[in-house]
């Protein structure tokens, strides 16, 4: 059975959560609502007492009564609608609806009239510590205790003076306190929202900027991957148009080379649009991907160089094997555009020397030919290739530097920190 009653308290909080939100909802649209229900709420439970009361002269206990004097109902309810009807703007207007209603209570006291109706001050001084300017609770406090202390004198003669100050001065205090923790909890709350949408916001915009960091890998990959390839193809295709007249098989020789490349490169960019097209419910029997190109993919890649007409010299000195792949990557993409910039831009029987040196936390890379020192290209104004291998070189706390050579052609050299991504050696 206690498991049935624990089970159905859920649903029942579920409601009067979801009740408590509406009836928030329709104060924050209708706030005179609330405000006109709490004014009738005192009037039925506090005022109509006394009227009945002033009409009625019953023979209930009159200890009480005896010490003060009686009003006429006029005055009762004169004395009843300046204490209530306040209450009407004690959200809007906390300070002026305590100070008013305050007056009238010490205006009743003077005249020895005690009222029901003045639980109403407690409920304006409670709204001035929810509602009000915190400035301002001192100077209502110095008020409240001079008109309690005028109550406790006029009651003398029946309650004993500190009895009479001990229990009015406790609820005020349970009054004040109470509205100064519903405004603490609220002031909560709208800090846990605040925080919330500002986790909100930084979410999207870390997503964004993850965004826009996969775009750029996304274009630089593709970049070297097409601009690689089809340099590769042009000179390829050029050679074997100028050799099908004289040497029909190295035109065939030139073919066979472009249609490797080709389906090497539609490989390269199968792979990186299929990682973008990756989705966590996709196919199970999806085409698979080939593994990302690292330095043992570079004797190849020198291969297809030599191919078209260039003679590479390749050397490594260090394990290189150990490296991870992200390194070997950026590694393997320096090489290509800096192979790619010679196709593009040295002699026919230019001479490539590549080293790939690695040392503890130092890995170097130097791409040298003999071709013509001068590149083409806008003064002043770097390639997308240059870019984009500083770029993968920063990711690794690298540097990149491309410039004649001594004694003739064109240099690259890039350094890698391995030790400022932890390079996994």
């Amino acid at each position: 059975m206690t498991t049935d009653d624990s089970s159905g308290m859920g649903p029942l909080v579920a409601r009067l959560s979801r009740g408590g939100q509406r009836l928030r909802q329709a104060d924050r649209t209708h706030p005179w609502v609330l405000d006109t229900g709490v004014v009738a709420l005192v009037f039925l439970v506090f005022c109509l007492p006394d009227l009945l009361r002033g009409a009625d002269d019953g023979d209930g206990p009159r200890r009480f009564r005896l010490a003060l004097t009686e009003l006429p109902v006029a005055g009762m309810l004169a004395l009843q609608a300046g204490l209530v009807l306040p209450l009407l703007w004690r959200r809007r207007r906390p300070m002026a609806a305590f100070g008013v209603i305050a007056a009238v209570f010490v205006l009743q006291w003077s005249l020895g009239e005690a009222l029901r109706a003045d639980v109403a001050l407690f409920v304006a001084l409670y709204s001035l510590a929810l509602h009000g300017r915190l400035r301002q609770l001192p100077w209502a406090g110095a008020v409240m205790a001079g008109a309690v202390l005028l109550v406790a004198v006029r009651a003398s003669s029946v309650v004993p003076v500190w009895d009479a100050l001990f229990f009015l001065l406790s609820t005020a205090t349970a009054a004040l306190a109470l509205g100064l923790v519903v405004r603490i909890r609220r002031a909560q709350l709208a800090g846990l929202r605040e925080r919330a949408a500002r986790l909100e916001i930084e979410r999207d915009q870390r997503s964004r900027l993850a965004t826009a960091t996969e775009r750029t890998r996304v274009a630089r990959e593709m970049h070297d991957i097409v601009g690689h390839n089809l340099s590769v193809i042009i000179t390829l295709a050029d050679a074997g148009a100028y050799a099908a007249g004289t040497a029909p098989e190295r035109g065939e020789e030139a073919l066979r080379l472009i249609g490797d490349t080709g389906r090497q490169a539609l490989g390269e960019l199968r792979r990186v649009l299929g990682v973008l097209r990756e989705t966590g419910d996709g196919p199970p029997g999806g085409p698979e991907l080939s593994p990302q190109p690292g330095i043992a993919d570079i004797g190849t890649l020198c291969a297809t160089v030599r191919a078209a007409g260039l003679e590479v010299v390749y050397r490594t000195s260090g394990d290189v094997e150990a490296l991870d792949g992200g390194v070997q990557l950026t590694v393997y993409r320096i090489v290509q555009e800096a192979l790619t910039n010679t196709m593009k831009h040295a002699a026919d029987d230019a001479r490539v020397r590549l080293a790939v040196a690695v040392t503890d936390t130092r890995l170097s890379i130097r791409v040298q030919d003999t071709g013509p020192a001068a590149r083409p290209g806008p003064p002043n104004q770097e390639g997308h290739g240059l870019v984009g291998m500083r770029e993968r070189a920063a990711l690794y706390g690298g540097t990149v530097g491309a410039g004649p050579a001594d004694g003739g052609g064109w240099s690259v050299e890039a350094v890698l920190d391995l030790a400022s991504r932890g390079g996994d050696r």
